[in-house]
């Protein structure tokens, strides 16, 4: 019998870590070692037995979750789940929870409403299950349901169309997940102001990729938008999927511009990676450069290979400066990467090779 997933409950409210403890214990695969009303009660368990898993409240006496979860990552990384009141459609908190180090954010309200309900309980324990493979790769999962897994063919097929006008264009595109938000800054905020055009794709909530897109642009030398159907791909400008949609690399005459489309989950994500990849190659190829940074699972790597193939240029992420080095070590693995790069310098390898 495969070991249980200890988790540990940060909670400043005593009525919400009994009712996250019972949910989790519902799961057989899922043991609650431990619960602390607040970060210095849970460092002093943490020294007796190490969780895979922390569930952290916000607001908490004596220090919040985010300082702690900041001191968690530079001295024992452990996967986190922010579970905040705070939270609900404040994008900004959202986005500073993960760059803090925070594998999944979520808010209180809905859980609290639905405690009892058997989807909601299922998708807690799931999800619980999901963030510990992000520090656990050799856990097997004992999920009883998992969604379909569909492939980049459920959004478009390999097929090129015929008569694409040449052009000297290069295309820069990106894929990231957990960790990727940091990782993306660094990337960008590193090219010049006249780089090559850029399409990104982060797997991020609804109505969250809007705010990250103006936080980079604020930053950044080059433009940075959350992506708008249609919008052109040039030199000086990145376009960020928008969370809950898939984007297309496609191409008119010379220019290259982007499709903002609605389909199924693929790799379980949308926006998809591979989708991102796939059209790339089709419309790009060898005038593209595929990067695929830190993240967990294994999207994007396929879609590398196919860009691989034909003919673009391609990264991964080296493993020590990846938070999670699923995605790009699933690439490495596929043999989809020309290059295997550390965060800092792959910036300046792209501007080297465009």
């Amino acid at each position: 019998m495969s070991e249980k997933i200890k988790v540990l409950i940060v909670d400043s409210s005593a009525i919400f870590r009994q009712t996250l403890s019972l949910v989790l214990a519902s799961d057989p695969a899922i043991e609650v070692i431990a619960t602390a009303s607040d970060p210095f009660i849970a460092a002093r368990k943490m020294t007796t037995q190490i969780p895979d898993v922390i569930t952290l409240d916000i607001e908490m006496q004596r220090m919040n979750g985010l300082t702690f979860l900041k001191k968690i990552m530079s001295q024992h990384p452990i996967p986190a789940i922010i579970i905040s009141d705070l939270i609900g459609n404040n994008s900004e908190l959202t986005l500073k929870a993960m760059g803090c180090g925070a594998i999944e954010v979520m808010t209180k309200k809905i859980f609290e409403l639905n405690a009892i309900d058997e989807e909601c309980r299922t998708s807690m324990c799931e999800l619980v299950k999901k963030v510990a493979k992000a520090k656990l790769k050799k856990r097997v999962s004992t999920a009883p349901f998992v969604p379909a897994k569909f492939s980049a063919d459920a959004i478009l097929n390999h097929t090129r169309p015929k008569n694409l006008v040449p052009t000297n264009d290069t295309i820069i595109a990106l894929g990231a997940s957990t960790g990727g938000i940091k990782a993306i800054g660094v990337f960008l905020e590193a090219l010049p102001a006249d780089a090559p055009g850029v399409i990104i794709v982060q797997h991020m909530p609804e109505n969250f990729t809007k705010s990250f897109a103006e936080r980079l642009n604020s930053t950044c030398k080059i433009a940075v938008k959350e992506a708008e159907n249609g919008d052109i791909v040039k030199r000086g400008r990145a376009l960020i999927a928008p969370g809950n949609f898939h984007m297309l690399l496609k191409k008119r005459g010379p220019q290259f511009y982007v499709e903002v489309k609605e389909g199924p989950l693929v790799n379980r994500h949308r926006p998809s990676v591979d989708v991102l990849f796939r059209s790339t190659a089709i419309y790009a190829g060898k005038n593209s450069i595929g990067i695929l940074l830190t993240g967990m699972g294994d999207d994007g790597a396929r879609g590398l290979l196919e860009m691989k193939q034909a003919g673009a240029k391609t990264i991964a992420q080296d493993e020590k400066t990846s938070v999670v080095f699923g995605m790009p070590k699933e690439a490495i693995l596929l043999d989809a990467a020309n290059k295997i790069i550390p965060l800092e310098e792959i910036a300046g390898y792209v501007m080297q090779n465009v």
